[in-house]
């Protein structure tokens, strides 16, 4: 009789704590991350423009909060990801602020050799380890070789390629392939191509996972690959675009043709009546680079790949139900180094418990239960270049020319250079820039020297041209 009791006992706290795991998953929130590629700051309705129509991003503006201040940890696309995907500074791991491959000097590593290096978590393994199903969709770049794949990095789940940009359109004898990094796949194997237009596939794809796994908790990173060049839009969106020219009006349509693609994508959510349980969140790599895309950045100086706002401020939009409002707004800066950590933390995990995390949990902030700014600092680094943001200062150091010093809440275009009026300033923020340096990995790939140039040119083209307007 006692055996029987105990196994009776057993079985029922089994079956308690059984169901008590199987509910305490359905109550995680789904997350649903939508990024894009160099787009511009001020290429969206919710971000004040006239000329791009983004009715589905602005009802997603409408309806939880948008980040008036918020950065990337790089201003061009593989670093970016590497910061976000792993919660840390890619600078800590040597994973210095150039693309993977690229054009690079004599390195430690080459070629498809160079990725994301494999002693670093990622944001997949880290939602794996809570009970989330798992999918990344679109551009990876973040290592070409099979070891950097993936669905080795935590994605149960992968469907898109692994270079840094393709053709919007079907590779054929007409639109020729020549990077294998470039083809499309399917969970680790090559899967061709599609006949529809790229950005439809993505989110025809991850239209369909959600669907397949509705019942959650599923965490999707949803990776557009647009606007990047090259400059292929879906041609009748063209026709949207009567007042506009050359690249310009080829963006407006391939800016249209991803809203519209996120539209589906939320709908459906809706439709499903995940509403309630799903944080959806849309942010941007870096800055538009005008000079590839038509992209406009206003009213911020700068473009992709230098440290000007332009460079590295990015729209960002948060709707989490029962924490956001509608139509609400935050104004100190974050950082894409903080969503890692508000995800841990919104699927039942401890951030904290993560020391070499950057990042911050954003909830508190947010919900307004902590009304101080999330950050003391935030930092950017590229070789010789680098900048550093505490409070409204920013201090940026070049090496070609001695620092600059900006107020950006006085001076949001970095056009009043206050190092000369404030050298106590410049010096402090200097050694706290260099300090920060300290505790960084030696680069494991670097640039020729030569494009260091080409930047700093291309730095002040897009300065000059906010002084002309």
């Amino acid at each position: 009789m006692k055996t029987k009791l105990l196994y009776l006992f057993t079985f029922t706290l089994f079956t308690n704590t059984f169901m008590f795991s199987k509910n305490n998953d359905k109550t995680k929130p789904n997350i649903v991350f939508i990024f894009s590629d160099d787009a511009g700051y001020a290429d969206f309705g919710f971000q004040g423009s006239k000329e791009m129509k983004t009715p589905n991003l602005d009802q997603l503006a409408s309806e939880g909060m948008k980040f008036k201040q918020a950065y990337v940890t790089a201003a061009v696309c593989g670093p970016s990801r590497a910061g976000l995907i792993t919660g840390k500074y890619q600078q800590r791991f040597g994973y210095e602020e150039n693309n993977v491959p690229g054009y690079m000097s004599n390195c430690a590593l080459e070629g498809d050799e160079m990725g994301l290096p494999l002693n670093q978590k990622t944001m997949g393994d880290y939602m794996k380890d809570l009970g989330y199903k798992t999918a990344y969709f679109g551009k990876w770049h973040l290592g070409n070789a099979d070891k950097y794949h993936p669905n080795k990095r935590g994605f149960d789940y992968f469907y898109g390629f692994r270079g840094g940009a393709r053709s919007y359109y079907e590779y054929n004898e007409s639109n020729p392939n020549s990077y294998h990094e470039n083809w499309l796949e399917k969970n680790f194997k090559e899967y061709g191509e599609s006949k529809k237009y790229f950005t439809d596939v993505l989110a025809d794809d991850a239209i369909r996972y959600i669907e397949e796994n509705k019942e959650g908790p599923f965490f999707v990173f949803l990776a557009f690959n647009a606007v990047h060049a090259p400059m292929h839009p879906d041609h009748p969106d063209l026709n949207e675009f009567p007042n506009l020219e050359g690249n310009r009006k080829k963006l407006a349509a391939m800016n249209l043709s991803m809203d519209r693609a996120i539209g589906r994508l939320t709908n459906k959510i809706s439709e499903l009546g995940l509403d309630d349980n799903t944080i959806i969140i849309y942010t941007n790599d870096n800055g538009g680079p005008s000079d590839q895309n038509a992209s406009n950045n206003a009213p911020l100086s700068g473009s992709k790949a230098n440290h000007l706002e332009g460079g590295i401020r990015v729209p960002f939009l948060v709707k989490w139900p029962g924490v956001t409002k509608e139509k609400s707004e935050y104004d100190y800066p974050v950082s894409t180094l903080d969503l890692l950590p508000t995800f841990i933390n919104a699927g039942g995990g401890d951030a904290k418990s993560v020391k070499e995390f950057d990042g911050v949990d954003l909830h508190p902030y947010i919900s307004g239960q902590n009304i101080e700014q999330p950050h003391k600092a935030l930092y950017w680094k590229k070789e010789n270049r680098a900048a550093i943001r505490q409070g409204d200062w920013k201090l940026l150091r070049y090496p070609d020319r001695p620092a600059e010093l900006f107020n950006i809440k006085n001076d949001i275009a970095e056009l009043n250079n206050l190092a000369y009026q404030y050298p106590d300033k410049v010096r402090d923020m200097f050694k706290d820039l260099f300090e920060w340096e300290l505790t960084l990995d030696r680069p494991l790939w670097q640039l020729k020297r030569m494009y260091e140039g080409a930047a700093m040119e291309r730095m002040d083209k897009y300065r000059k041209q906010v002084i002309n307007k």
